[in-house]
């Protein structure tokens, strides 16, 4: 849907490269303490419920701007270091690094269309260490099932994407809000509920 927004100048790239750095050198450094936390479902579950909180707020807290901004070398740091935040499961990567965007004078819109062009080497990279780590596993029955997760998962986005930025431009975060904080709750209940909730 972007693809012909993504060609642009250098320096967008660089940009995009800035605001990368935060999660490729704190992914690096935390790798092993973030695969940790992958297995923790009440984290999870907590950081949906904080995370819904924060998103009831956002739009009393930062308002669109009268006049549009650009991204700045420095804007786009900033918001890398916001994309950290989701590495901790249960944090939205995009909604952290369009709340990120917001933070930095952005309208809605144009933090939402930065979150979705960061995602491109930030998804890439991750995936690629992911499958470069893993490729030991991969075999004729498996290699199947990871490319159907693929499709699926690309049609999912095209949806959500071509529906979300009009969406969030005129309904804001709250929805999202109340989602988490629901999802969150009955997590945690069904956890204190002795309700085995592991992926194996």
């Amino acid at each position: 849907m972007y693809w012909k927004r993504f060609f642009q100048t250098l320096k967008f790239y660089y940009k995009l490269f800035i605001a990368f750095i935060p999660a490729a050198v704190f992914g690096f450094l935390l790798n092993d303490y973030i695969e940790s936390l992958l297995e923790s479902v009440y984290t999870v579950a907590v950081m949906l419920v904080l995370g819904g909180v924060v998103l009831l707020f956002v739009d009393r807290w930062f308002k669109d701007p009268e006049e549009e901004v650009d991204v700045t070398y420095p804007r786009a740091l900033k918001i890398g270091f916001f994309q950290v935040l989701a590495m901790v499961p249960g944090v939205s990567r995009s909604a952290a690094t369009i709340i990120g965007g917001m933070t930095q004078k952005l309208s809605k819109k144009a933090a939402a269309e930065f979150s979705f062009f960061l995602a491109v080497p930030t998804m890439f990279a991750a995936s690629g260490y992911k499958l470069m780590s893993n490729y030991h596993v991969f075999n004729a029955d498996n290699i199947g099932i990871l490319l159907l997760g693929n499709i699926v998962a690309f049609v999912v986005a095209m949806v959500a994407i071509k529906s979300f930025i009009g969406f969030l431009t005129r309904h804001g975060f709250a929805m999202f809000g109340w989602y988490r904080i629901v999802v969150g709750l009955l997590i945690i209940g069904l956890y204190f509920l002795g309700v085995d909730l592991s992926i194996s």
